[in-house]
């Protein structure tokens, strides 16, 4: 039997409604998942604060933050998480004399690529007090310019244990004849807005060095979303 006219109108007009219906309301909820969301780094508390989420009622997590510090940089200028406000920061440790320096060298490759985007900042902290004489050369050789590129030093009895409770981080010094050893782990920190570690990465590892530049950009765009929805 053969279809009227007016059927196969509406059936043809349906077949091609179809992909434009996936395209402008499926997809839109796809792309609100594209992003998996990174881990929250340290111990955390549940709070006795509650968030409401479609009607029920949700504890609030007080998660691990990283406190507040005083440091000098490479222009002598005191730097502190206020000069940082609503900045992604990617965070190492160094000092000018060790042997190997691959974490500064990746770092100045990395921050070279957000050198025109100023939501991402970098910030290089010297586990050596006398760094501070040598910083600001030390810089320059870098071409590490102050506000994107901070290199931190201050001394030991603040430092360290910033290193070691609000970063995470080991790091021990040793004493010897001709002049001191540090050890400490190759690691890279990525920090959220707020001050939050959002990623932990091994600079020997090739592949936790991917992992960082991909959830860069992924903290980025949450942190954009945020913005968006007003939170």
């Amino acid at each position: 039997m053969k279809r009227s006219p007016i059927k196969k109108v509406i059936i043809l007009v349906s077949i091609l409604a179809i992909p434009g219906f996936l395209f402008f309301y499926l997809l839109p909820q796809f792309a609100k998942n594209r992003y998996k969301s990174l881990p929250i780094f340290g111990e955390k508390v549940v709070a006795s604060t509650f968030h409401t989420v479609k009607g029920k009622k949700i504890p609030d997590t007080i998660y691990h933050q990283i406190p507040d510090f005083s440091l000098i940089n490479q222009k002598g200028d005191s730097v502190n998480w206020l000069s940082h406000k609503d900045k992604i920061v990617v965070m190492n440790l160094f000092y000018t004399d060790a042997m190997s320096n691959e974490v500064i060298k990746y770092i100045k490759q990395l921050s070279e690529g957000y050198e025109k985007k100023p939501l991402v900042r970098f910030l290089s902290l010297s586990v050596n007090p006398e760094d501070k004489s040598k910083i600001g050369d030390y810089a320059s050789q870098l071409n590490a310019q102050p506000g994107k590129w901070d290199l931190l030093v201050g001394d030991t009895t603040s430092t360290y244990p910033f290193i070691r409770k609000g970063l995470m981080l080991d790091v021990i010094k040793e004493e010897r004849k001709d002049k001191p050893s540090f050890i400490f782990g190759n690691k890279i920190l990525l920090i959220d807005v707020q001050h939050r570690i959002r990623g932990i990465y091994e600079i020997d590892n090739p592949e936790a060095r991917s992992r960082l530049e991909d959830e860069i950009k992924v903290l980025i765009a949450e942190y954009l979303r945020t913005v968006k929805d007003g939170r």
